[in-house]
């Protein structure tokens, strides 16, 4: 058997957490076990569903880099075939018209509800011989009536569900639309999915959607529900959270293969391993690995998930990126230096690839702001001197390297009789405005020649005279 599965998003919105973590445990699986892979567009709710929202979803699944080995499909185009499905149902007397108004269900389900039992359809037009004239009927399924539903979930381990607690569901509006279950089975069916990798919200769809698949004689996939993603207060993860859409992530600075690996670790794990490859994703991932209760979203996790990444990242493998969030930012790096190396000389300190963009203008900026308390603590009398004398030497250098400016504060300390981190530190402050910056040299190398002079000579300036 070639194993199938699919992530099916329905474009009401942008692609969140929980759905991207659906996406790559169905994508893992399929990649472990040599199978495909399906990317399924459920847009028959034409009143939510936005070509912006299909656009950003098949945007994100890009940017993570799941690419789907068929599709992506989309349920509007699919009209035909579940019409076709439905007619079958009613000629075998698998479904039904109904023609009972919004009124009478309501008060049905008031009259369950203050029963303190569960609201349902009791079948009223089941059996109906004499349909009223000018009412435009829903199409129900004739759920059975009596006996049992086991689902064998892959992570829940075996749920049972009792066919009295399932009513007729509803498969065709009045207008004719199919509904969510009726169009899932059939495309579940037609695609040859053989396991379905979802939220565990669905778990009650699932015995609704086995009696469709039963009906129509369609092969039964394996199902397996994955718990859901909660907040740091132990509720259902939303925006207050600090959850965002996939592509927010990206528009803050994160890069995919962070994301992923957090994702991934989000209630499955692999003894203490915390960080993993793309293929180590694939060879080790297992559905009976992941647990069954919800996990906690911890934005910190997912941050230093992330600045270990780009710290390990190949610098040339962060440039684009980098470049997108100096397009974003706004940011103009005509005068700016190379990239790999401002991700050499950032890429141990910056937690995400916008916190390196906004830090990385020391390096280029035509001004720089100078911090008042950085200015009190390092830019005394007793510094303006050696810093004079760093500034000409600085000046006159024909070769602008590392090792050469290193050379240059060295001997400029010791002419002084300073200790280097009291050169250092006024320095730094002198070309950077703040205290903390990658290594000086480094730094002045970054900056280059002519604004690292132009910067000493304003900060001599800002110095007292006591």
């Amino acid at each position: 058997m070639t194993i199938r599965t699919r992530f099916a998003p329905s474009p009401t919105g942008y692609l969140h957490i929980g759905g991207a973590r659906t996406a790559l445990f169905s994508w893992l699986y399929a990649r472990k076990h040599g199978g495909q892979f399906v990317l399924r567009i459920e847009d028959t709710d034409r009143e939510r569903s936005t070509e912006a929202s299909v656009n950003a979803i098949l945007e994100s699944m890009a940017w993570l880099n799941l690419p789907p080995d068929e599709g992506p499909f989309y349920q509007t185009k699919r009209f035909d075939r579940y019409q076709q499905v439905i007619k079958q149902l009613l000629a075998e007397d698998k479904a039904y018209y109904c023609y009972c108004s919004k009124e009478r269900l309501e008060k049905i389900r008031a009259e369950l509800r203050a029963h303190k039992q569960k609201p349902r359809y009791d079948g009223h037009c089941r059996n109906l011989t004499n349909p009223p004239i000018g009412v435009k009927p829903v199409i129900r399924f004739k759920n059975p009536l009596a006996g049992e539903i086991e689902v064998a979930d892959l992570i829940k381990g075996k749920v049972v569900f009792n066919n009295t607690e399932l009513d007729d569901l509803i498969i065709a509006r009045t207008d004719g639309t199919p509904t969510y279950n009726l169009t899932v089975v059939v495309d579940d069916w037609d695609m040859q999915i053989t396991h379905v990798i979802r939220g565990d919200d669905h778990l009650n769809n699932t015995p609704r959607q086995i009696n469709l698949l039963t009906a129509l004689r369609a092969p039964i996939p394996q199902y397996a529900h994955v718990p859901m993603i909660l907040g740091s207060d132990g509720q259902r993860l939303s925006k207050r959270h600090g959850a965002m859409s996939v592509m927010a992530y990206k528009e803050d600075g994160y890069l995919p293969q962070a994301l992923l690996n957090y994702l991934v670790r989000l209630g499955w794990s692999h003894g203490d391993q915390e960080i993993f490859s793309m293929q180590e994703m694939i060879d080790l991932f297992a559905l009976d690995a992941v647990q069954r209760s919800a996990s906690a979203f911890n934005n910190e996790k997912l941050l230093w998930l992330n600045q270990q990444y780009i710290k390990n990242s190949e610098p040339e493998k962060l440039v684009a990126s980098l470049q997108f969030q100096y397009n974003r930012l706004e940011i103009n790096t005509t005068n700016a230096p190379p990239s790999e190396a401002i991700i050499k000389a950032l890429n141990e300190r910056a937690k995400t690839l916008q916190e390196m963009a906004q830090t990385s203008q020391i390096f280029f900026a035509e001004t720089i702001e100078f911090d008042s308390k950085a200015v009190r603590k390092h830019l005394k009398p007793i510094i303006r001197e050696p810093l004079t004398e760093i500034a000409t030497r600085l000046e006159l250098l024909s070769e602008w390297q590392t090792e050469v400016i290193h050379s240059v504060i060295v001997a400029v300390a010791e002419q002084y009789g300073l200790k280097l981190g009291k050169v250092g530190q006024p320095l730094r402050v002198a070309i950077t405005g703040k205290t903390v910056s990658p290594p000086i040299d480094v730094t002045a190398y970054l900056i280059g020649q002519t604004r690292c002079v132009k910067r000493i000579k304003q900060a001599l300036a800002l110095i007292g005279d006591n």
